[in-house]
This record gives structure tokens, C-alpha cells and sequence, in this order.
């Protein structure tokens, strides 16, 4: 790919980058924009005042093949569809547009939409979130035994926004369901009285959204800290996809990669989790410099994604990207699944597609690109692996497991359910062999239970 694709429409330059981005307000000042007729532009208005909707230029420029819009698989990962609001929430937006509504009723409407599109999936809000000295921690996450998860305050928004995301809730102005803190010494602490915690996950948002002098300030502390049990820093990013400069030639780019050697240098082991979702976001020179940059400043750099319809659902579109990561010296790491919120109805494949898709691709990779796990589902239970269809007497059944349990006992015990070609998630699949519940569904049950009878446990495990 051209570090200059659409130079009739200059509005990113790889040689002098300055990161200019747009949003509802401003998006009809794209010049590509006047390539959509005016219900496609309506279309972008209309499901933007519900899902979040934040684009850059160089998305635009470096990404985004104009000539094939709306079909391109990238400007339907980060341009609203009208497809991705169901009917009745599309027309009741549409008609509020039309008729000229405020800026208040507009935005209860879509208040009403969004608390219908189960905005914490898995139990978020109501089960991962731990307790400290009998005060609940709402910029964090507890689900599985070893990682917790840390909100940066300054890390809730991103360079631009996957209309997929399962975390869309934080961007659209709902404060009270959103996950945020400022508060690094609760997390030290609460890492110190959990000494089974050896890794903690910085999400978003994008925590590579701030400065490297913010990071430092979440950062240093941990290295500073006595935390002989922590092992490893993670930091989950879309920003090699959607803005690589941050890691190249942005203002702050050598102190944030000096940053990142003080991890390794304190001893501890810092992983960038990059969503990648489509090889073009492999292609340009700057990603490919920004992943040398990362790893010349001994980053390890896991790659994921999830696989979706309009993006990514083709075996060999895997399979070149997979490739491709492990060329560049990445690790490929996970396929999962669509998230049963937002707009999944438009993004998910069957469970059983699914399974079909990242067999083929795993075919055609080598053992380096073997590295990656799925399909996986990020479920209330756990992460739920689809590992395949299989012949029982005269039937088929689907063959599942976990990668991650809210109780460790359950990973990597097989169990089975009844085939299903259209189910998109494990709460649309039935126990195979008669069984009325599948396994660890009692006791998930039962942890609920201790977990809201001890609402002040530090321990949230």
C-alpha cells in the first residue's frame, strides 16, 4: 500500500503527520465523504447518535479504499452502517432528525436505544468488579484470578472507534456505566493483598491514547511499588492499526518507548495487546516501523481480533494476516467472537461458521502462526472456546471448552452441545446428550452468590 493513497484528497501527510479526527460534527468536512449519496451520509448521522462514531485522517487516507465504499471492509469498521441499529431504532432516530428534535429529546431516545443493547456484556458491571476495604473499584475489572484490569482515566477514548466495540458504552456520554479511574495506589494495593495476581491489563478506551507522561504516572508507580508478584504489564491498543505514529515520529514517541524499556529494564514483562482486524491495517510503512520501534524497546506485541461479517469473515483473509503478523515478529494470539452488545446482530457468524473459518485459516499457516487460540467467546462464564463439530452415535454435537473460568477448575475440561448451525452465543446453545444444564452453570450460580453475600471481601476471587 501507498503511504499515499487519495492524494486528490490531502488531508494526512506520513512525512509531516498531525492527527486530526472526526466525529458527528464534523464529518461531512471529509472530502471523501462526497462519494455518499446523501442517505448514506443520513445513514452515518442516524446510527451515530446512538453507537460512537470517531474517525482520523489517517484512517481515511491510509486505510480506507474510497473506491470501494460502502462494501470496503474498513469503512465498515469505522463509518456507522445504517444495518448495525435495528428497524425500530433506526426509524425512531431517523424520524427525530427529520422533524428537528433538540438536543435533549434526541439524546434520551437514544439513552432508551442503548440501554437495550446490553451495554456490559459477561457481567462486567455487576460481577467483575472488585472490592477494597469495603469500597467498590469502579476503574477496575476482577475476573479471572491471575489479571486485573485497570480503566486510566485519561485512557477512555480512542485515536478512532471500531463500530463493533463491546466497550462503546464508554464513549458515548452515559457516566454512570462507564469504567474509569484515576486512582493507581488503590490498584498497588489492591495487587499487594492479591498475591495471585501476577498481571494487570490497562484497557479503554485506548490507553495509548495518552501522553507518555500520563501513562508514567500509572506506570512508574507499579514498578516502584514492592509487587514481587507481578509479573506482567499489558497494555490492550488499537493505536498500531489507527494511529502508528504514536510509536514513530509523534511529539512524545521516544519517551514513551523509553517508558516501555523501563518495564523490561524494573524486570517485568510488557505486552502490547494490538487489535489488528484486517491485513491493510498491516501494509503501511509507518505500522511496520512503529512494530520495530516496539520491539527494539523489548515490547512483546500478541495480536487479536475478533472475526466478523462486512470485515473479516474469509479463512484466507486469516490466514495473510496471521502470516503477516509473524513476519513483522508479532504473536498472533486470539480469534474470538462478537460480543452479544451493540450491534452484534450486524457483526456476528454462526459459532459453527466461525469454527470453520479458523480451522481453514489454521491450515494454511505454519506452527509460528499456530500461537493463536479460538474461536472465543468472552462470556459471563469465561472464554469459551469452539473447538469444533463432532459425530456422537447418529448426531453431531459441538465440542467446547474454556480458556479462562471465573473458577480455574473448569478450563480445559471439554463439554458438548447440541449442534446448532445458527447459534451465535453459548447462551443460544442447549446441553448435548439430554443434560438440562451444561456444567459449570450451577456452580456459576453459586459464585454470584458467596460473591453478593461478601460485597466486602477484598478478594474478589
Amino acid at each position: 500500500m501507498s503511504e499515499t493513497r487519495q492524494t486528490d484528497f490531502p488531508i494526512y501527510s506520513a512525512s509531516n503527520p498531525q492527527l486530526r479526527s472526526y466525529n458527528l460534527n464534523n464529518f461531512r468536512d471529509i472530502p471523501q465523504i462526497a462519494k455518499l449519496g446523501e442517505q448514506q451520509r443520513f445513514d452515518i448521522e442516524v446510527v451515530g447518535n446512538v453507537l460512537p462514531f470517531k474517525a482520523n485522517n489517517y484512517v481515511i487516507e491510509q486505510l480506507i479504499d474510497w473506491d470501494k465504499v460502502p462494501d470496503d471492509p474498513i469503512f465498515a469498521l469505522t463509518f456507522p452502517q445504517k444495518d448495525m441499529l435495528l428497524p425500530a431504532h433506526y426509524d425512531e432516530i431517523a424520524a427525530l432528525l427529520k422533524n428537528g428534535a433538540d438536543k435533549i429529546t434526541l439524546k434520551e431516545a437514544a439513552n432508551r436505544i442503548r440501554m437495550q443493547l446490553n451495554p456490559h456484556p459477561a457481567g462486567q458491571a455487576e460481577h467483575n468488579v472488585p472490592v477494597l476495604d469495603g469500597e467498590t473499584l469502579h476503574g477496575m475489572q476482577h475476573k479471572y484470578r491471575q489479571t486485573i484490569l485497570f480503566f486510566p482515566s485519561q485512557g477512555q477514548t480512542c485515536h478512532a472507534y471500531c463500530t463493533f466495540c463491546f466497550r462503546w458504552p464508554q464513549f458515548v456520554g452515559l457516566t454512570d456505566i462507564k469504567f474509569a479511574s484515576r486512582e493507581v495506589e488503590k490498584l498497588v494495593e489492591y495487587v499487594k493483598r492479591n498475591p495471585q495476581i501476577t498481571d494487570i491489563l490497562f484497557t479503554g478506551g485506548d490507553p495509548m491514547i495518552m501522553s507518555a507522561k500520563n501513562l508514567a504516572a500509572y506506570i512508574e508507580p507499579l514498578l516502584s511499588a514492592d509487587l514481587p508478584n507481578l509479573v506482567n504489564i499489558r497494555i490492550g491498543t488499537k493505536a498500531l492499526a489507527y494511529w502508528p505514529h504514536k510509536f514513530v515520529d509523534d511529539d512524545d514517541a521516544q519517551e514513551m518507548l523509553a517508558l516501555f524499556r523501563k518495564v523490561t529494564d524494573a524486570g517485568k514483562q510488557l505486552a502490547l495487546m494490538a487489535h489488528f482486524n484486517h491485513p491493510r491495517e498491516l501494509e503501511s510503512a509507518t505500522v511496520k516501523q512503529a512494530i520495530r520501534n516496539l520491539r527494539e524497546a523489548n515490547v512483546m506485541i500478541r495480536t487479536q481480533s475478533p472475526v466478523m461479517r462486512h470485515i473479516n469473515d474469509d479463512p484466507a483473509l486469516w490466514a495473510t494476516m496471521w502470516e503477516e503478523q509473524v513476519k513483522l515478529g508479532c504473536v498472533p494470539y486470539y480469534m474470538f467472537l462478537a460480543r452479544d452488545t451493540g450491534a452484534q446482530h450486524y457483526f456476528s457468524v454462526p459459532l459453527v461458521r466461525a469454527w470453520q473459518i479458523f480451522r481453514e485459516a489454521y491450515q494454511q499457516v505454519s506452527g509460528l502462526a499456530r500461537t493463536v487460540r479460538g474461536p472465543s467467546m468472552s462470556a459471563t462464564p469465561g472464554k469459551i472456546q469452539v473447538l469444533g463439530v463432532a459425530d456422537a452415535g447418529e448426531r453431531k454435537v459441538m465440542v467446547m471448552r474454556f480458556l479462562q473460568g471465573r473458577d480455574p477448575d473448569w478450563v480445559q475440561r471439554p463439554f458438548f452441545a447440541e449442534y446448532d448451525e445458527t447459534a451465535t452465543w453459548i447462551d443460544e446453545l442447549k446441553p448435548a446428550f439430554g443434560a438440562e444444564k451444561f456444567f459449570f452453570e450451577e456452580e456459576l450460580e453459586q459464585l454470584f452468590h458467596a460473591h453478593n453475600d461478601s460485597s466486602t471481601a477484598d478478594d474478589f476471587e
